[in-house]
């Protein structure tokens, strides 16, 4: 618990570790002090024995992270699956460039969110949107990701503010946490260091092929919370005066020659030094 707001993992943090020993690595994280865990994948399990699993470690399922693709093929079995772990969120992670503001794509897209957030409704679970900082491009004056949220009620969906990614887009993570106050039950704090413009490649530090960002020769690296840029207790602040009823620690990649254990590890007890 920090600042009054309980701390989970994103799991993909440690993805490489949960590959090679899913119950050991779940077990680390809860001695770590994490509370909970956001899902981003179920690494072959059945959701009724991850559910036993967390229910003997002691730990909470928040949210889950799940393709857009894997939500619309079976949106309300799907959610169910996630809704029988415990997750009473779960969040749409990315969307393919064909799916953002200013493709072909994108009123479908909105079209599909909808029907998600319809059905999370429906099942008692809420749908959050996973921002990075694509969405931060104007369209008529106003960012996408702001159309968005104008476009679908809240009540369909809500916001998971990835605090790095509002930062890289040049906005004030603060500023939009409580621009969306009523509506971030789940915030992402992820520190980074990037002293000057974005790098050309910095989504293939995420995964995703090469797209066209910045300059070549630009640096970028995800850091664990509080040995970054970002000033964590403001953000931490603001998440309150926002009513965050979760905050969500993610690092996609490790650095500081630490392994991502170790790094996940570094975040909790930093934040435990701002109780």
């Amino acid at each position: 618990m920090v600042k009054g707001m309980p701390v989970a993992l994103q799991l993909y943090s440690v993805r490489d570790a949960l590959e090679s020993d899913f119950e050991g690595t779940l077990r680390q994280v809860k001695d770590m002090g994490y509370e909970g865990v956001e899902f981003a994948g179920l690494y072959g399990r059945t959701p009724e024995a991850v559910r036993k699993l967390l229910e003997e470690i002691g730990m909470e399922a928040v949210s889950a992270h799940v393709p857009l693709d894997e939500m619309l093929a079976d949106i309300p079995g799907v959610l169910s699956a996630y809704r029988s772990i415990g997750c009473r969120y779960v969040a749409v992670p990315w969307l393919d460039e064909e799916r953002r503001p200013g493709h072909p794509g994108y009123a479908r897209c909105l079209d599909g969110i909808r029907a998600i957030g319809e059905e999370a409704k429906r099942q008692g679970m809420t749908l959050l949107y996973h921002n990075h900082d694509f969405e931060f491009v104007l369209v008529d004056g106003v960012y996408a990701l702001d159309r968005m949220y104008a476009s679908i009620p809240a009540d369909l969906l809500q916001t998971e503010l990835d605090t790095c990614w509002v930062a890289v887009a040049g906005e004030d993570p603060c500023a939009y946490l409580e621009k969306y106050a009523g509506r971030a039950p789940v915030v992402h704090l992820k520190d980074y260091y990037m002293p000057g413009r974005k790098p050309k490649h910095m989504y293939e530090l995420i995964g995703v092929e090469a797209e066209e960002a910045g300059g070549e020769d630009a640096v970028f690296e995800f850091r664990p919370v509080g040995y970054g840029m970002q000033d964590f207790p403001a953000i931490l602040s603001s998440s309150q005066k926002a009513g965050a009823r979760w905050v969500v620690v993610e690092q996609d990649n490790p650095s500081m020659g630490k392994s991502p254990l170790e790094c996940a590890r570094m975040s909790i007890e930093y934040l435990n030094t701002l109780k």
